[in-house]
């Protein structure tokens, strides 16, 4: 069952390079075929779907709506362009404040809240949006692992190794991993500087636009608020986050009802929803669920930390890059709760400390999804936002500006955190 849950897993992956027009039937197929064969028991199905992410995307996707009717992020884009000199400049401060907000919200949910400004900013301009979006995609992800609740990944370390939010800042005495990753975010401007060095047509906004109704940006403050505070609150259900989305989503629609007698808007916002996207995802959560059942994440965990053997800089090396290969293909989820306990172990056995190697792993999953257009939830949703506006992305497309961010970034976090934690 491993080889077939294997074959069917690399099968997949050929099929959405070669032919991306049709990724979530290759996902939802693959994913049917590991149920029917077993591979993942049936009645595991409701368990391996992230269900959380799902609602937060469908739920941030209806307020998003909203958001763009109001005119909101037509007035952001022309704030935008006031303050910048040239086209470069505009993709370089939309992808820095996009790293900005994720750093304390899901990836996600950043992307749906900043790429509609993007996408009005090059309107505005009459500019192509792959790029930008694509930038403001992987900054999200790349700032994910700077505090506690910016990432799935940073509170499962958080809860494992018994750290707060202040521990991701100064830890035992020592700057902790969130420097790591800013200093990774302002490598990459000088990477945005020469991947969009021919944007320079300079830009400008004559006139600003009128926003049309206030309560879609209020639902969108109020859910980032809702988000932070709720992080902070243990024990909360897992789809906490979800459900926060979802219940502003609904509250978004009702006031729109009372206000307008009509529900035009509200048939509008359900039929926008991407659920080309949502299907991908849940299809690709199904498969990853088998893969995780079939052992191949533990297969990939144990030869990672055998091949550092007792060489602490070996180990160090291959957990940080030997993560980044894995989750450019797996959801950095199930790897990163595989390699935990593995870690502890290992270093218990070297008679060192964990955090640096806690600190790689997180630096390397969290950034590796960077490295394809389904690596990561969030660029699977800046993908499928671009194809709704008529822009198809290929995995070419994407890792020209996937592989320089991730490389780069991965690179100066994995020299300062040795030369921090060593």
């Amino acid at each position: 069952m491993k080889i077939l849950a294997l074959i069917l897993f690399i099968l997949m992956y050929i099929l959405m390079i070669t032919k991306p027009a049709h990724r979530p039937a290759y996902a939802l197929s693959v994913g049917v075929v590991y149920l029917v064969t077993g591979i993942l028991p049936l009645k595991m199905l409701p368990s391996v779907i992230n269900w959380n992410v799902l609602m937060m995307i469908a739920g941030t996707m209806v307020i998003v709506y909203y958001f763009i009717e109001s005119k909101m992020p037509n007035l952001m884009a022309d704030i935008l362009l006031d303050k910048s000199k040239n086209v470069m400049w505009v993709t370089i401060y939309m992808s820095l404040f996009s790293g900005l907000i994720s750093a304390f919200i899901d990836n996600v949910a950043t992307v749906l809240m900043v790429a509609p400004v993007g996408l009005a900013v090059c309107k505005k301009l009459k500019i192509n949006p792959v790029g930008m979006i694509l930038s403001i995609a992987v900054s999200s992800n790349l700032q994910g692992a700077a505090t506690l609740v910016g990432d799935t990944t940073s509170i499962m370390l958080g809860d494992y190794a018994g750290m707060n939010f202040v521990n991701f800042f100064w830890m035992h005495g020592k700057p902790g991993i969130f420097f790591a990753v800013e200093l990774g975010a302002l490598a990459t401007i000088p990477i945005m500087m020469i991947l969009f060095r021919k944007d320079k047509d300079p830009v400008e906004s004559k006139e600003r636009t009128k926003v049309n109704d206030y309560i879609p940006s209020i639902m969108l403050i109020g859910m980032v608020i809702a988000l932070i505070i709720a992080s902070f609150i243990p024990d909360t259900p897992s789809v906490t986050n979800g459900i926060i989305c979802c219940s502003l989503a609904v509250l978004t629609m009702i006031l729109d009802l009372a206000r307008k007698k009509s529900s035009e808007s509200a048939a509008a916002a359900v039929k926008n929803l991407d659920f080309e996207t949502l299907l991908l995802l849940a299809g690709l959560f199904v498969v990853i669920g088998g893969i995780t059942e079939a052992g191949i994440i533990d297969d990939f965990a144990s030869l990672i930390a055998k091949a550092g053997g007792s060489s602490t800089f070996l180990l160090y090396t291959i957990i940080v890059w030997g993560s980044v290969a894995v989750s450019a293909f797996v959801d950095n989820i199930p790897y990163v709760a595989t390699m935990l306990p593995v870690l502890t172990v290992v270093t218990r056995s070297l008679g060192i400390e964990p955090y640096l190697m806690y600190f790689g792993l997180l630096t390397g999953a969290t950034l590796g999804g960077n490295l394809t257009p389904i690596g990561a939830s969030a660029n699977i949703t800046a993908v499928g936002l671009l194809k709704k506006e008529g822009h198809e992305v290929s995995f070419g497309d994407f890792m020209r500006i996937g592989v320089p961010f991730t490389l780069t970034a991965v690179l100066v976090g994995y020299l300062y955190i040795w030369i921090v934690w060593a």
